[in-house]
């Protein structure tokens, strides 16, 4: 059975599909390592470099003469829109719908053409985007009319039985991604069905070895490494895009740290990785200094990035695939974009059984080296990056750190600043909740006094006073947004955002006991008490610096 592969990417869809047998005859998308990486990976498929959404509107000789019939459509549109991560899921989505209706749009005319073959289409997108899908799209919905040859009075079934959120780590994927796959389509079988079995990422990685930093030792280059998911090894020498170090600065591994162990009222997560779970969601992105970051601990207090083979084996792809990227970073986004190969091999091995067709044994990928220069990594050096200084108009919000009682939490901010004219203000306020529903207030100074007693404001000011006086007392607002420009290298002993929070943590941590009874806020908000001693210490400093 023949398969065309929209928005096609680096091929992880194409490639669970090939290795269950299937014939993929034609892939599409419009970033060139994608093609290329297809290509390669999938040298007797016409790739072509084509916006999708451009072949959806082309007229009906044109269209059919460009996209094959084939019994199989499979297709996962862009979703950054989409993503929760994107703005927390906050981003322009019109872009997106659009990508989605052309694929919709294609499967319409192919299924429903005189003559048509189509038997099964799967679309796969993140989790959010079932809110955006319609259950059924009529003919109208997606702008067909009578000149694209279709009946248009034909219904396009798209959320069925089957259609629902799948998580790749209970199909055999050492890495938790949870996708929502709909379309018509036999729902896969769980091949892990119990917690215990999932696969973790140190097993990836103990069969990967640790990355050769140099090729001197022919011994260790020649060992024979078996790929975790199917039947045939390689030399680790000859492994691509796995040996070389890249270490991650300072600057980027902290901002990450707090991101996952301090994040407000997101919740903990691992640093370094835990390499006993699976790996989290590969996101196509690179960076080391988000929550979603993958940091890996090398040596004491260093840490390193995942190397591209690595990630692209947590995400099941065989040990003989190769991407094409320029860079690091592009390689990343082949493989954080994909569909996992095990996660399409699943879907791909049910419609094989519907169709009484065998799965066969794991065939080598044999490549087409005419698509263009093949970059690997091994053994190349890695620059470390280098923290630049922040703009005029960079942005501050944070709490004090690992001060979160009930949800609520003591924020630093200057985002009521006039960034263009360069005057900057900076505020505190009490967060309590979550996201678009957290309340936020600001209680005058003077009212405080009347919550807590004559001992601890007195105990309070004095502190506030010590350390005005030690650190604060030439500063002003334009002076703290100065500091807090500066890279990490460069502040010494200058006083930042960071330092002052860091600075009231520890004295709170110092004066605090058990007493986390709450306080009423204008009648309505309650507090705990160690969060109105940070709001009350960090308000009058600030105000303090300001001059109010």
């Amino acid at each position: 059975m023949k398969v065309a592969d929209f928005f096609c990417g680096g091929g992880g869809f194409s490639e669970g599909f090939r290795e269950a047998g299937f014939d993929v005859v034609y892939a599409v998308d419009k970033w060139k390592p994608a093609v290329d990486t297809h290509h390669a990976n999938h040298p007797k498929c016409n790739t072509v470099n084509r916006d999708v959404e451009e072949l959806s509107f082309l007229e009906c000789n044109k269209f059919n003469e460009e996209i094959p019939d084939t019994e199989i459509l499979i297709g996962s549109p862009p979703c950054v829109a989409f993503s929760n991560s994107n703005k927390s899921g906050k981003a322009d989505k019109s872009l997106g719908i659009r990508l989605l209706e052309a694929y919709l749009r294609i499967v319409y005319r192919k299924l429903h053409k005189e003559n048509s073959i189509l038997k099964y289409w799967v679309l796969e997108n993140v989790p959010n985007i079932e809110k955006y899908l319609k259950s059924s799209y009529t003919a109208e919905d997606l702008g067909i009319n009578k000149s694209y040859d279709v009946p248009l009075d034909k219904v396009l079934i798209v959320k069925s039985v089957s259609s629902k959120i799948y998580n790749s780590k209970y199909y055999g994927v050492a890495s938790s991604r949870r996708r929502y796959i709909c379309g018509d389509f036999p729902e896969p079988c769980r091949t892990i069905k119990d917690e215990k079995d999932i696969v973790p990422l140190k097993k990836i990685l103990d069969n990967l070895m640790v990355p050769l930093e140099n090729n001197n030792n022919k011994e260790n280059n020649n060992i024979m490494i078996k790929d975790f998911y199917n039947s045939f090894r390689m030399k680790r020498i000859e492994i691509t895009d796995h040996h070389y170090i890249q270490i991650i600065p300072q600057f980027q591994w902290k901002k990450a740290k707090i991101a996952k162990i301090d994040k407000g009222y997101m919740g903990k997560m691992s640093f370094p990785e835990n390499i006993n779970k699976p790996a989290r969601t590969v996101m196509a992105t690179m960076s080391f200094s988000s929550r979603e970051s993958m940091i890996f601990a090398y040596g004491r207090n260093n840490y390193r990035a995942p190397t591209i083979r690595e990630v692209a084996s947590a995400m099941s792809f065989p040990l003989d695939y190769k991407f094409y990227g320029s860079s690091l970073e592009s390689k990343y986004r082949l493989v954080g974009n994909a569909v996992p190969p095990k996660m399409s091999f699943a879907i791909a091995k049910e419609i094989a059984k519907m169709e009484n067709q065998k799965i066969p044994k794991y065939k080598p990928i044999h490549h087409d080296n005419q698509v263009g220069e093949f970059r690997n990594f091994n053994f190349r050096e890695i620059i470390k990056k280098e923290e630049k200084r922040k703009s005029n108009k960079a942005r501050y919000k944070y709490h004090i750190p690992y001060l979160i009682i009930n949800t609520c939490r003591v924020e630093l901010t200057n985002h009521k600043s006039d960034f263009i004219k360069e005057k900057y203000i900076w505020d505190v306020e009490i967060h309590k909740g979550q996201g678009s529903k957290a309340q936020i207030f600001a209680p005058h100074i003077e009212d405080i006094n009347k919550y807590l007693g004559a001992d601890i404001i007195c105990k309070l000011d004095k502190y506030i006073q010590d350390y005005y006086i030690r650190n604060l007392i030439n500063m002003g607002y334009d002076e703290l947004q100065k500091n807090f420009q500066l890279p990490s290298n460069e502040i010494g002993n200058l006083i930042c955002p960071d330092k002052i929070l860091y600075d009231i943590k520890k004295y709170i941590e110092a004066i605090m006991d058990d007493n986390n009874n709450n306080i009423l806020i204008d009648n309505k908000n309650q507090v705990p008490v160690i969060i109105i001693y940070g709001y009350y210490i960090l308000s009058k400093l600030i105000n303090k610096i300001g001059g109010r």
